[in-house]
């Protein structure tokens, strides 16, 4: 009896303890699914919207990623959205406060509204905070020191900007690294970045913005399979969501589009696609069939609030 109930001890204390390892695993939580402009979008009464705007329930923060270490205690923003007021409390409750209200650091893709505004709110109009860490890209940099009044931030030291370079790895902690490359967008005021985020256990693709899949250097069906989830560009479903406007002044890879690349690859390579940031106008954010249509077909759809 004694010997049954030493063994059954021990098999609770080692439970508990792979529980624990595994709970200090880096995870990366999903603070924001929408583009630039937020769902609903300001102005929009359309039908894309309108549930939307009755319903808060459905509404839904501009693309952002939190990176989690749960063994260090520290943790990364990737985007300074527009909604970061939200998403900062937001974190603070998925979390249940364990974490620092401001980010360890703070990764910027490019300056496009919905990817930087919200370095505005550290500001001494609002937080005033001391040095933050916001990395980018050189010319992502050199736009906000020469221009106001992000070279306000700059310069009352509310952030200190960290220097990426393309192609090169960023070491955050032991078990965590951050590797920069630049993808084709339309890049009016800096170029833009894609990270891939390398953990002790996963390998995780972010990019929320290129222009399309064929003008990038790499392949994305190649990229995608050395990595255990990538969070990709699905602004548009398809070409026909933005009538009497000419999309090649918007290029993105529709979902459409990106799911014929994969057409012919195995179910594991489709199931680490997460399709992320949504314009307004994308079903994907307001028709269950159509985020059905897409489930079925094997990908999987960026949530709000989820842990992956």
């Amino acid at each position: 009896m004694m010997a049954r109930f030493i063994s059954t001890t021990l098999l609770v204390l080692l439970s508990f303890c792979a529980f624990a390892q595994n709970n200090s695993e880096p995870y990366i939580q999903v603070l924001g699914i929408a583009q630039d402009g937020g769902y609903p979008h300001m102005g929009c009464s359309k039908k894309c919207c309108e549930m939307a705007w009755e319903d808060r329930n459905m509404r839904r923060y501009v693309v952002c990623l939190a990176l989690v270490d749960p063994k260090s205690g520290k943790w990364w923003l990737f985007e300074a959205t527009p909604d970061i007021k939200e998403q900062l409390h937001y974190f603070q409750a998925l979390t249940k406060g364990h974490y620092n209200f401001l980010p360890d650091g703070i990764f910027v893709t490019h300056a496009h509204i919905g990817h930087y505004a919200g370095l505005m709110e550290l500001g001494r109009e609002v937080m005033g905070t001391h040095d933050v860490p916001v990395y980018t890209l050189p010319k992502m940099k050199n736009y906000l020191e020469t221009n106001g009044p992000w070279s306000q931030l700059v310069s009352l030291h509310n952030i200190s900007l960290q220097t990426l370079q393309a192609d090169s790895v960023t070491q955050l902690t032991d078990n965590i690294r951050v590797k920069t490359f630049t993808v084709p967008h339309r890049d009016e005021y800096s170029e833009t970045a894609g990270f891939e985020i390398i953990t002790s256990g996963k390998k995780y693709l972010f990019i929320p913005d290129i222009n399309k899949w064929d003008k990038w250097d790499r392949s994305i069906v190649d990229e995608v399979k050395t990595v255990a989830i990538a969070m990709v560009d699905a602004t548009f479903f398809d070409g026909n969501e933005l009538p009497g406007r000419n999309m090649a002044t918007v290029p993105h890879p529709t979902v459409a589009e990106t799911m014929g690349l994969f057409e012919h690859t195995d179910d594991k390579t489709k199931a680490r696609i997460y399709f992320i940031h949504f314009n307004h106008t994308n079903p994907i954010l307001w028709d269950a069939t159509k985020r059905d249509e897409v489930k079925k077909a094997g990908y999987n759809i960026a949530a709000q609030g989820e842990e992956l």
